[in-house]
């Protein structure tokens, strides 16, 4: 797993990992430490289709 995408804040969380579920992509949440967020982690073969998928999200 290599680190994916560090969100902003929850919401911004919640839509990222919909858009993943949606698009098919297992994904993990790496431990907060202290003062930050979760960052999603994904398989690094699916980097590519992940980005893909946000870039759809955000474009349309």
């Amino acid at each position: 797993m290599v680190r994916f995408y560090n969100p902003k804040d929850e919401a911004d969380l919640a839509r990222v990992e919909a858009i993943l579920r949606k698009g098919g992509i297992e994904y993990f949440l790496s431990e907060a430490k202290e003062g930050a967020a979760r960052e999603i982690e994904v398989a690094e073969e699916d980097v590519p289709k992940a980005e893909e998928l946000l870039q759809e999200k955000e474009s349309a």
